[in-house]
C-alpha cells in the first residue's frame, strides 16, 4: 500500500437510484474522503453515485483520481476536471488501474459494474493476491441481499467461511469510516 496519500477506490453505481439516501451517502462519503486526506479514487464518471461521490470530493477540497474506458466517455459523461484523469481501452484495465492506485476498498450501493467490481477483489483477496480493505456499504440495508449469497455460498460448500471475514460491513458512512480509518492507520 502506498504510504502517502492513502487512497479509497470507491465502486458504485452510475445511476441515482430510486432511494434518495443512496445519493446523500454518495455525497457524505466524498466530503470523509476529503476531510480525511484520502484520495478518492473511482470511475471518472459525472453521473449517478460516481458523479456525487466525485462532486463532494472535490466541493470539500479533495484530491480525485478517476479512471474511464474510451467507450464510456459519453455515456458516464467524463469528469475531465479532475486531479488525475486515466481513459482506458478496456472494463478490465479500467479495473486494475483502479484498484492498483488505492490503498482500500469502498463499496457503495450500485448495479451490475458494481457487483463485477466488488466480485473481482474479493476473488483476488479470497486467493491471496491482495490483503487491501474491502469495507462493503450497507446502507439502509442495500447490500443484505448480496450477504445472504455469500453465506448461501459458504453453507452450499462453494466458498469457505473465512470468505466473509475478507470483507468489513459498514451500516452507514461513519462506520465505513471507522473501518477505513483503522485498515488504513
Amino acid at each position: 500500500m502506498p504510504a502517502f496519500p492513502p487512497s479509497v477506490c470507491v465502486f458504485c453505481g452510475s445511476r441515482p437510484g430510486t432511494n434518495p439516501a443512496m445519493m446523500q451517502c454518495a455525497a457524505e462519503t466524498g466530503r470523509m474522503l476529503a476531510r480525511r486526506g484520502w484520495r478518492l479514487v473511482y470511475g471518472a464518471g459525472d453521473i449517478g453515485l460516481m458523479g456525487e461521490v466525485a462532486r463532494a470530493t472535490q466541493a470539500a477540497g479533495g484530491a480525485t483520481f478517476g479512471v474511464i474506458p474510451t467507450h464510456l466517455m459519453q455515456g458516464e459523461v467524463a469528469r475531465t476536471d479532475l486531479d488525475a484523469l486515466v481513459v482506458t481501452e478496456t472494463m478490465h484495465e479500467r479495473k486494475k488501474v483502479m484498484f492498483s492506485n488505492s490503498s482500500a476498498i469502498a463499496v457503495l450501493p450500485g448495479g451490475a459494474g458494481t457487483l463485477d467490481e466488488f466480485f473481482e477483489v474479493l476473488t483476488w483477496a479470497q486467493i491471496g493476491l491482495h490483503a487491501k480493505p474491502v469495507v462493503v456499504l450497507d446502507q439502509d440495508g442495500f447490500w443484505q441481499p448480496l450477504l445472504a449469497l455469500l453465506d448461501h455460498l459458504v453453507a452450499q460448500g462453494f466458498a469457505a467461511a473465512a470468505l466473509k471475514a475478507l470483507i468489513t460491513v459498514a451500516r452507514d458512512v461513519p462506520a465505513m469510516e471507522t473501518a477505513l480509518a483503522r485498515a488504513l492507520a
